[in-house]
């Protein structure tokens, strides 16, 4: 369980103090919303550790987070630009996400791509592929990072209405089949309904739940 308790954070030249609390559990995805310029990416990066927050507390089943630097933390990130090589294919992309001297290599690349639906195009440049199989393609990637949480930055918002309703179907599918602890962060009230188990709203620096 990922737990945020009153994480206080200021930007600098700012008056507005956020006091961030959530719980959100594996299995699960915990939606946030609310207005452009609410502080939704402040939320993601005070989670990712890209911010630091004054006070409060971080925790994924009772451990620590704060100490640790973004590339230490559990935690994956789907972005809704998506951040791949465009120069090279969809396997090399996928296989960024392997530590380096992973054993099985191209056994756990290609599992991944088939677990997305893209074994077709595994040798495709990244350029040559539609918005969705770039976003399935960066999902592939986090199969293999195999990290328990998995933060949405509007990850479907520049894609078409159908192919929206796969990726987010396909997000819901792994989440539950993984038990990531997905937490969204989206303006877009259909993609809260069809996702959704908890929700919060972040209004005024604070986040209250329903």
């Amino acid at each position: 369980m990922l737990e945020a308790e009153h994480l206080r954070f200021t930007h600098p030249g700012a008056t507005r103090q956020f006091d961030l609390s959530l719980v959100a559990r594996p299995g699960e995805i915990t939606a946030v919303s609310g207005q452009s310029g609410a502080g939704k990416s402040t939320l993601l990066d005070l989670i990712a550790g890209f911010l630091v927050p004054s006070s409060g507390r971080l925790t994924l089943d009772g451990a620590d987070l704060l100490p640790l630097p973004p590339e230490r933390r559990p935690i994956s990130i789907l972005f809704q630009s998506e951040t791949l090589f465009e120069h090279l294919s969809a396997y090399r992309n996928v296989e960024l996400g392997l530590p380096r001297g992973a054993a099985d290599r191209k056994e756990k690349i290609e599992a991944a791509l088939a677990e997305v639906g893209l074994s077709e195009v595994l040798r495709q440049r990244a350029d040559t592929l539609s918005g969705g199989e770039k976003q399935r393609v960066a999902l592939a990637r986090t199969l293999l990072r195999n990290r328990p949480v998995l933060l949405l930055d509007e990850p479907f918002s520049a894609l078409d209405d159908d192919t929206r309703a796969v990726i987010r179907m396909l997000v819901k599918s792994l989440t539950e089949r993984h038990r990531w602890i997905t937490l969204l962060v989206s303006h877009h009230a259909d993609d809260v309904e069809a996702l959704a188990t908890r929700r919060y709203q972040l209004r005024d620096g604070m986040l209250f739940e329903g």
